[in-house]
């Protein structure tokens, strides 16, 4: 019996720049697993043939000469939902549209290397490629607070010793999907929050602390890029720097942030388990350990770790609301 051959994930491709249009479509083509189904120059024709063509994955530049790269993917996201990868510049203008797309639907988003008309484009070619493939597995959704379910999870009877000074420390992992998930769940952080927030994003740097600005502006808690040697402080979010690893440290009776330029963990830097294997060397804290959408297994070991010298509440995303089940899955497993 011969197997069923699957057929290629159909593209459509969306940038004004005809070369630009030219070399995506090549590096599409050159799988046997995808295909390049159609291309438009700006947005009409992209909503048009969203709409008519009925691809897997849409490629969509932040910016197009009829309407903003932004407006079309709420029109599409409205009106046609299908998963969508952006593709924007280093300039501040496009770190921030691509943060904003993610929150608006946008599964994830490839850089630019050297702009708008990028001729060095290939430097990301398989990144684009494997996120091609992530987004076809995508169903498209926005994210809810009640998609976080506890995972079963018993402190160690060490861990669980009442009279040890403790600090309380919230721990947040996520990968692909991630930003929109972290903007429906931080901005209901109370202003009041008892413990500091350490967050791991998977994402290269600039972005960072982009994220981190938008996500500031939306909430009552502050929220900044995690600075080397930071006192952690009640009330405040950290997110790691993209393309850097942060850990924690005791100094004297505080703790504070180490980030640092090491290799990357299979090939994630940051990296999740490392911020939480960190902790563990600490020991003797109360962390609420939270694992959300993204590839992979990153913070499978890590909540090993912690669960040996502290007490531990984990939580992971459902696969309802998340847009890629990896890292909550190997949490839950």
């Amino acid at each position: 019996m011969m197997a069923m051959v699957q057929a290629p994930i159909q593209v459509l491709v969306v940038d004004d720049s005809a070369f630009m249009r030219r070399v995506i479509t090549d590096f599409i083509n050159e799988e046997p697993d995808m295909r390049v189904v159609d291309v438009a120059r700006n947005a009409a024709q992209a909503l048009e043939k969203i709409k008519r063509r009925q691809p897997d994955v849409v490629t969509l530049d932040v910016e197009l000469p009829d309407m903003n790269g932004l407006e079309v993917l709420r029109r599409v996201m409205a009106e046609h939902p299908v998963p969508v990868i952006m593709l924007s510049g280093l300039t501040r203008k496009g770190t921030q549209a691509a943060i904003e797309a993610m929150s608006l639907g946008a599964v994830d988003f490839v850089t630019k290397p050297s702009g708008t008309i990028s001729l060095d484009l290939y430097k990301v070619k398989e990144e684009l490629k494997a996120k091609i493939r992530a987004a076809h597995r995508v169903s498209v959704r926005m994210p809810a607070l009640d998609g976080l379910h506890p995972v079963p999870w018993t402190p160690s009877e060490d861990a669980a010793l009442a009279g040890v000074h403790r600090k309380k420390i919230v721990c947040i992992g996520t990968s692909t999907g991630g930003p929109r998930s972290l903007q429906a769940v931080v901005p209901r952080l109370p202003k009041a929050l008892s413990a500091p927030v350490l967050i791991v994003q998977h994402m290269p740097p600039v972005f960072t602390a982009s994220l981190a600005e938008r996500l500031n502006q939306l909430s009552e808690v502050t929220v900044r890029e995690a600075v080397n040697g930071e006192v952690l402080r009640d009330g405040t979010v950290y997110i790691a720097p993209g393309g850097r690893h942060m850990r924690v440290r005791k100094v004297g009776r505080a703790l504070a942030l180490e980030i640092s330029d090491g290799p990357p963990i299979r090939g994630l830097k940051p990296c999740f388990d490392l911020l939480l294997e960190s902790l563990a060397e600490i020991g003797e804290q109360d962390i609420v350990a939270t694992v959300m959408t993204g590839m992979g297994n990153d913070g499978a070991e890590g909540l090993s770790a912690i669960k040996r010298t502290c007490r531990v509440h984990a939580i992971a995303e459902s696969e309802e609301t998340s847009v890629i089940f990896g890292m909550p899955r190997a949490a839950i497993e």
